[in-house]
């Protein structure tokens, strides 16, 4: 038995006894393959961490690979993802781009365009907001629409010339959500100036969920989006203005509109079954027809901090398919992904906080 195949059976069999213990013995073996060189690209440390960690070593956690690509600013998702026992695929748009190469400028105009067809005043809108890149360009789009009046110009008020509406950012929490997450869509949500809600969801209460059988994307969508649902609501039910009736149906009126972060790319992934959940609760994406590139190019033309973040999917897509998704096994995921951040000095929070500390201080 070589060196490594006999690494990779104690780490086996380390991982059956203590699955904490053995998630940090495959994290430090990477980390230190990381250090050893200053060469080695964080494709070759994704490569090393799959053959350290074989089947039987990650069959209770995965170690993401997302959290070392972010080294090398990579613009594309690099964490496995499930695919679905049921074998359903979500229908693709029409067009997968809003157009061809546009310019930043014209293609953050096409957006706002787009978001402004969309939004309405004297409606609740309510962001599904996760602090990724996707929902906090819908975010920044939904508010910049809201706030401007019809004009364009900034109005600097929520509800501008009698309109009742709302608009605000609501994210979930739940095990599954790291706490670095959390904490950065926190600044974006100050950076943009939009409204944050946050609220826990129930997902984890859900056998469908638990189970992490196929469709459990599914199950987390559907309880995010009713209690998105319930939040506006309720807020629709204080705000709508005198004038609002029976009728508004009819005539095409909605009391509560939900948006979410999909872009043209999420589309074309059939283990995406969260847009399913999405359809039911007729929730628009602005960026329906926009590249993950563009994007992109549309967030760091309006300055959001978090423009080149590594994709940041919940931690229970780190599990392998079948392992229950049950509070601890995501607690062990979390865990172990701070680890690395802190090894390989990836926490992008603390960069922003200290960043914005210091234009504070030239202010002064």
């Amino acid at each position: 038995m070589s060196p490594r195949e006999k690494a990779n059976t104690q780490s086996s069999l380390l991982f059956s006894s203590d699955p904490m213990r053995g998630a940090r013995t495959v994290v430090e073996r990477a980390v230190a393959e990381y250090s050893s060189t200053t060469r080695r690209s964080s494709t070759a440390v994704l490569n090393s961490i799959d053959k350290l960690s074989d089947e039987r070593s990650i069959s209770s956690v995965k170690v993401t690979r997302t959290t070392l690509s972010s080294r090398e600013g990579a613009s594309s998702p690099l964490s496995r993802q499930q695919k679905g026992s049921d074998g359903v695929s979500v229908a693709t748009p029409a067009s997968t781009h809003i157009s061809a190469r546009k310019t930043e400028t014209d293609l953050v105009d096409s957006l706002l365009d787009r978001t402004s067809k969309i939004l309405d005043r004297n409606a609740a809108n309510v962001v599904a907001y996760s602090g990724g890149v996707d929902s906090s360009l819908v975010a920044a789009l939904v508010h910049n629409v809201f706030t401007s009046d019809t004009s364009g110009t900034k109005s600097g008020k929520v509800n501008k010339g009698g309109n009742d509406g709302s608009v605000r950012a609501v994210i979930g929490l739940s095990p599954a959500v790291p706490k670095v997450q959390i904490e950065t869509a926190r600044l974006v949500a100050q950076h943009i100036g939009i409204d944050l809600l946050e609220i826990p969801t129930t997902e984890g209460t859900d056998p469908t969920y638990i189970s992490n059988a196929g469709k459990a994307c599914l199950a987390c969508k559907t309880h995010l989006y009713s209690a998105l649902q319930t939040v506006a609501e309720n807020a629709a039910s204080l705000s709508l203005s005198s004038d609002c009736d029976d009728n508004d149906a009819l005539t095409g009126k909605r009391a509560v509109i939900l948006y979410n972060g999909t872009n043209a790319d999420d589309t074309l992934d059939p283990t995406r079954l969260g847009l399913r959940a999405a359809s039911n609760f007729l929730v628009e994406s602005p960026l329906l027809y926009t590249s993950k590139d563009d994007v992109r190019r549309a967030a760091k033309h309006l300055g959001l901090i978090n423009w080149n973040h590594a994709a940041a999917p919940c931690l229970r897509s780190r599990l392998a398919f079948g392992v229950e998704a049950t509070e601890r096994h995501l607690r062990l995921v979390g865990d172990a992904e701070r680890m690395v951040r802190r090894a390989l000095d990836l926490d992008e929070t603390k960069k922003h906080a200290s960043t914005n500390t210091g234009r504070k201080k030239s202010d002064d």
